[in-house]
């Protein structure tokens, strides 16, 4: 019957859309899985990490663990990772996603809180690589991090209540913190 016929029809669609549906999730997950991998070295300067399916058979329904071994550590779950491993390797995952699908921008707020000066190293080279096809726009509170940006954008509250917002670029700046065009403005006069 035409029912029967409309059934098996859209049986067969809904197993190619499964079929085609994993086998893009399966090449997606794997260009990521090699990117954190690679990215997880670079920030953490060694160790390892993965990406594991809980159930390989049923990938479209399965959890996904995150699995890491920051260098002279053992591996375990991303939970038991103290707050600044748990950053990087939540960095390192989210730039593996960014990096299978880049994009023109990036906004990051704050991701680097609880890094130490050495992370915020590892962390802001890893960035670079991305600086030919990618501008990030940062939130931080961390000079380490301010220290290496091309422009500066900030906001002071020079009164109670009533905001400044002000832009630098390093170029203008010179070893000692002082503004280039000030100083060249003083020799003159």
């Amino acid at each position: 019957t035409d029912l029967e016929s409309a059934r098996d029809t859209l049986r067969d669609i809904v197993r190619r859309i499964n079929i085609e549906s994993k086998r893009m999730f399966l090449e997606s997950f794997e260009t990521i899985r090699g990117y954190f991998r690679e990215l997880f070295r670079k920030l953490f300067g060694g160790g390892e990490a993965d990406l594991i399916l809980e159930d390989p058979e049923d990938v479209l329904e399965c959890s996904i663990d995150v699995v890491a071994r920051p260098p002279g550590k053992e591996l375990r779950s991303i939970s038991l990772l103290s707050g600044g491993e748990r950053t990087l390797t939540a960095v390192a995952l989210l730039l593996s996603i960014f990096k299978s699908r880049t994009s023109p921008f990036c906004i990051l707020d704050e991701v680097d809180a609880a890094l130490d000066d050495a992370n915020i190293g590892r962390f802001v080279n890893v960035l670079r690589e991305f600086q030919q096809n990618t501008q990030f726009i940062m939130i931080t509170h961390r000079k380490p991090t301010m220290a290496v940006t091309d422009v500066l954008y900030g906001v002071t509250m020079e009164e109670s209540g009533i905001s400044r917002r002000l832009s630098l670029r390093f170029e203008d700046v010179d070893e000692h913190g002082n503004f280039i065009a000030a100083a060249k403005k003083s020799k003159a006069a």
